[in-house]
């Protein structure tokens, strides 16, 4: 059985009391037309996402459902409170592993872990970013099982996208529905852009004169988050560069303008730490700024996340972060881990390979949907064929229970319908850790799909945190 978010058996839960009525009293035409609007004013504003190696047309319009996913303020102010202690633990972790290393010389967490990860950077070991924070943007992606059971699935410390639907779901739903926002009381989400300015302006470094000139540095328009960065771009008021547009001169990074170079002092950087700079990382990169490490590490810039923060999101990484709660701020975790299986552990291989049919296996360094096998929706041939990859190298995979996601009422075809889904905040963290009340909530539109990500079939909704 699947945790329903909006009903009780027959009763509706108090949370969608006023949604219930809206939907009651919603004609199917009407719906159907309302549907096709929303659709018409994504493409008109160019909300698409990429998917390549697939043939045809690589955008694609990301599936909107207009039926909003509701949390009471209670319940909104425990995960609150777990996102937040999380973020915290996750940077004092990188502030540790690119120090002294405290966590691994007590035997917490394996050292190769940490030092043999690919996402590990050696050019940043022994460099503290300004005020300590390395992982500026966190999305911590959750699930739901129960009423009060919230579950971390993973963390996402480097790039992590989709704030641009949690924005434009919500506007889209004002203008189409705007009787609903009379009559609930709704937490805002449109502060997130000056939120996100004023998080990174927070951070610049110590040798910055005066308001910090912030850029959002994009690989270009090929990238399949292009349209994020851009949006984000136009809200926070700042300047969208490609590396061609930035060049380093002495201590500084400076952009190209038609009024002569400006200094600039933060880079929210939406490509990966392996095209940064081609002097320090792949020598190939025609897309970062040579010599901009060097800028970095000697306090001229701030870069945003920093190189390297990728590996506190790792998914081996990730079975460790409730010790890091434990170890760096004696707590315990507010939020949970799901059980999770290590293969390169001889007893947990044993056991996944045992069970492959009853249990979600993902790459450690997998995204996107891609590179699982959830055991339960696979075929015999399908769980027979990711075998024989994970036998070839054990340490590249984790395996975790299939969990009983919660399900979230969902316009279909024939009128409405539970979907599975999950939720993604987005904390950010500088001179304070805040995050606005809500998220994206992912659903997986094919009935009976546990897997959400757009790449994958799965769509967006809005979502609400309603106030007392």
């Amino acid at each position: 059985m699947y945790y329903n978010e909006m009903f009780d058996g027959e009763k509706v839960r108090e949370a969608y009391t006023s949604l219930s009525d809206w939907v009651d009293h919603m004609p199917s035409e009407i719906r159907q037309m309302k549907q096709a609007e929303a659709e018409a004013l994504f493409r008109r504003i160019g909300i698409t996402f990429a998917v390549y190696g697939e043939g045809g047309d690589p955008d694609r319009l990301i599936p909107f459902d207009m039926m909003p996913r509701v949390f009471t303020q209670r319940e909104w102010l425990r995960l609150e409170r777990g996102i937040k202690q999380r973020a915290k633990a996750l940077n004092a972790f990188l502030r540790d592993v690119y120090g002294r290393g405290e966590i691994v010389r007590a035997g917490r967490i394996p050292a190769r872990l940490v030092y043999q990860n690919e996402a590990y950077e050696k050019a940043v070991v022994g460099f503290v970013p300004p005020r300590g924070v390395y992982s500026h943007i966190i999305g911590i992606d959750l699930v739901r099982t129960g009423r009060d059971e919230f579950f971390v699935l993973e963390d996402n410390c480097r790039t992590p996208s989709g704030v641009s639907y949690m924005l434009e779901n919500r506007e889209i739903m004002m203008r189409m529905f705007p009787d609903l926002f009379r009559g609930n009381r709704i937490e805002p989400v449109d502060g997130y852009p000056d939120l996100l300015r004023r998080t990174l302006e927070s951070v610049a470094p110590a040798k910055c004169q005066g308001r910090p000139r912030v850029v959002i540095l994009t690989p270009g328009h090929f990238n399949s988050a292009y349209y994020e960065h851009s949006f984000l771009a136009n809200l926070m008021g700042v300047e969208l560069v490609e590396g061609a547009d930035l060049f380093v001169e002495g201590e500084f990074v400076y952009m190209r303008t038609t009024e002569g170079p400006k200094r600039v002092d933060v880079i929210y950087r939406r490509l990966d730490d392996a095209f940064i700079d081609p002097l320090c990382f792949r020598r190939d990169s025609m897309l970062g700024v040579p010599g901009l490490m060097d800028v970095y590490r000697s306090g001229g810039v701030s870069i945003c996340s920093a190189p390297g923060a990728g590996v506190a999101d790792d998914k081996a990484i990730y079975t460790f972060v409730p010790e890091m709660v434990r170890f760096y701020l004696g707590e315990e975790p507010i939020l949970k881990n799901v059980d999770t299986w290590t293969l390169w552990k001889q007893d947990d291989y044993k056991y996944v390979m045992d069970n492959l049919a009853d249990l979600v296996v993902k790459e450690v360094h997998g995204s996107g949907g891609y590179g699982m096998l959830v055991g339960p929706r696979s075929t015999k041939k399908q769980i027979e064929e990711f075998r024989k990859l994970i036998e070839k190298n054990p340490s590249n995979y984790i395996a975790q229970p299939t969990l009983s996601l919660s399900t979230c009422p969902t316009f279909v075809d024939e009128g409405i319908a539970p979907r599975h889904v999950d939720l993604r905040p987005f904390c950010l963290c500088g001179e304070r850790i805040e995050l606005v009340p809500g998220g994206l909530t992912r659903v997986a539109l094919k009935e009976g799909s546990l897997v959400v990500n757009s790449s994958q079939g799965g769509g967006v909704k809005d979502t609400w945190v309603l106030s007392e």
